[in-house]
C-alpha cells in the first residue's frame, strides 16, 4: 500500500510517497532531508502531535492561561486529552514551564504552562 503525504518537518514541504506492508513502512521517497524520511515513517506508523490550548484561570488577571504538552501525544488520544484539559482550572502564581497536570489520559505526557501568571 502507498500513502502520499506532505512533510511538515521543514519549510520545503516535500511530497512524500510512503510504501507500507503489514502496517510497517518499507520505504519513504521524495524527501530532501533525513527529517523527511523520519517524518514519513512516524506519520504512517505512529502519528503524534504536540497540543497547544488554554486552561481556565480562577481569580487571576487573565481568564485563560496558554498551555501545551511537554512532548507529542498519539494522534488518537487528542480528543480525550482535550476533554480532560477542559476540566483543569489554575490559580495565580504559575511560572512558565510549571507542570499543571501529569500523565494526562495515561499518555505519560505532562501539561505545562506557556507563560507566567501572577
Amino acid at each position: 500500500m502507498k500513502k502520499n503525504i506532505i512533510c511538515i518537518s521543514c519549510p520545503l514541504g516535500c511530497r512524500l510517497s510512503v510504501s507500507m506492508e503489514a502496517g510497517k513502512v518499507t520505504s519513504v521517497e521524495g524527501h530532501s532531508c533525513k527529517r523527511g524520511a523520519e517524518y514519513g515513517k512516524t506519520e504512517c506508523e505512529n502519528p503524534v502531535r504536540t497540543i497547544t490550548t488554554t486552561v481556565k484561570v480562577k481569580d487571576g488577571s487573565l481568564r485563560v492561561l496558554p498551555v501545551k504538552t511537554e512532548k507529542p501525544i498519539p494522534k488518537d488520544k487528542i480528543f480525550d486529552f482535550i476533554k480532560s484539559v477542559k476540566t483543569i482550572e489554575v490559580s495565580p502564581t504559575v511560572n512558565t514551564g510549571d507542570i499543571l497536570a501529569e500523565d494526562v489520559c495515561g499518555t505519560g505526557v505532562n501539561l505545562v504552562a506557556c507563560r507566567a501568571l501572577t
